[in-house]
């Protein structure tokens, strides 16, 4: 038996700054952006109700600390609406929906993120 529980509780992004990092994906996610800035350059966002956190923080960030490809995926019952509404809102489309299930594209600062039918 591990002490280490088989939970994730939150998923670290780097961003540049975190008022507008803040902004951005709360936009996508369809929330309104009133999530606390702790110590200036933290903002937590959860994401379930299970406890799970996306963590938005500028003090990790440099030009180099961006993720260049998915670390996690953003769940979606409708692919091609998913697809839609990032394209609508002129978000970087890195590909086009492949396999009939996913789609890759990028933050305002170049991480590369995923979002996937479940």
């Amino acid at each position: 038996m591990s002490e280490i529980l088989s939970k994730v509780g939150a998923i670290f992004i780097p961003v540049s700054d975190i008022r507008k990092g803040r902004e951005w994906y709360c936009s996508i996610l369809g929330l309104e952006p009133a999530f606390d800035i702790i110590s200036g350059h933290l903002c937590c966002i959860p994401l379930d109700n299970n406890g799970l956190n996306l963590v938005l923080d500028s003090q990790i960030y440099n030009e180099d600390s961006y993720f260049r490809n998915p670390t996690f995926h953003f769940n979606t019952d409708d692919i091609h609406q998913a697809y839609q509404f990032m394209k609508d809102r002129g978000v970087e489309l890195v590909t086009d929906i492949e396999n009939g299930h996913w789609f890759n594209f990028k933050d305002p600062d170049g991480n590369m993120l995923m979002i996937c039918k479940c």
